[in-house]
């Protein structure tokens, strides 16, 4: 065997197995579950209802939702809820970006101790940036 088919043999062994490798080691993907069924519900307090088990809610200053007065493009409307309750079971911190079609009440939910505390803040989505 010559120099030249033992590199090329050995190249063509070494690419299979880190192929094999790297399709053996591949982590699989997982997805937090999400409730569709409660999205595709248009009154409120059944959302809140099939999320938490009921609707009691409770608006509180300890929840702090940062969101801004105008939004001039609907489509990426950054939202930050953070809170500082004790025991929270469901979204003590989140950062996220929301698509928004007109002007809306944006609530967060947390869910500490078993009851569920709200905040909320209109966002007035403007076509533009014309601030109307």
């Amino acid at each position: 065997m010559n120099r030249r088919n033992f590199l090329k043999k050995s190249f063509l062994t070494a690419a299979v197995l880190a192929t094999t490798t790297s399709l053996l080691v591949t982590p699989k993907k997982t997805f937090a579950a999400w409730p569709k069924k409660s999205f595709d519900i248009t009154d409120l307090g059944e959302s809140i209802k099939s999320v938490y088990g009921h609707n009691d809610t409770t608006e509180t200053t300890k929840v702090k939702l940062k969101a801004p007065d105008i939004a001039e493009n609907g489509a990426i409307v950054p939202i930050n809820i953070k809170t500082s309750l004790k025991n929270v079971e469901s979204v003590p911190s989140i950062g996220t970006r929301v698509k928004m079609g007109k002007t809306s009440n944006v609530i967060a939910a947390v869910k500490s101790d078993g009851k569920v505390y709200t905040a909320s803040k209109e966002v007035k989505v403007t076509i533009g940036g014309c601030g109307g």
